[in-house]
């Protein structure tokens, strides 16, 4: 399966992302905020990247513009996971280069389908 960089500071989110993840075969790499989960991109080179977008340090808009324009790791897909359910933040995540956007809390089946669309499996 794949490896899947998770970058979220709420670690009851990062537990239950994770355990869908794990449970559905893919391996996991933690990142607590959108610096960590940068450098974590480059170091680990990750399959797919899902991103909060509400962190302390840099948003996960900022820090998926860093992914995405980076030649390292541009190729990675980002996919935006957030409390934030408007519109514009979507058309927003999508101009910062991710690839798609679930709202959270995402059910199993939403997530899993969402990265498998965006692995190309």
């Amino acid at each position: 399966m794949a490896l899947i960089l998770v970058v979220d500071d709420s670690p009851t989110m990062m537990s239950a992302t994770s355990k869908i993840l794990t449970t559905a075969g893919h391996e996991v790499i933690q990142a607590g905020g959108g610096y960590e989960g940068i450098e974590k991109a480059v170091s680990g080179k990750p399959d797919l990247i899902l991103m909060d977008v509400v962190m302390p340090d840099i948003n996960g808009f900022q820090a998926t513009r860093k992914i995405t324009t980076n030649p390292d790791t541009k190729h990675i897909p980002v996919i935006i996971l957030t409390t934030k359910d408007q519109e514009t933040d979507k058309v927003w995540a999508l101009r910062q280069g991710a690839t798609d956007y679930i709202v959270k809390p995402p059910s199993k089946q939403e997530l899993l389908s969402k990265i498998e669309s965006a692995l190309g499996s």
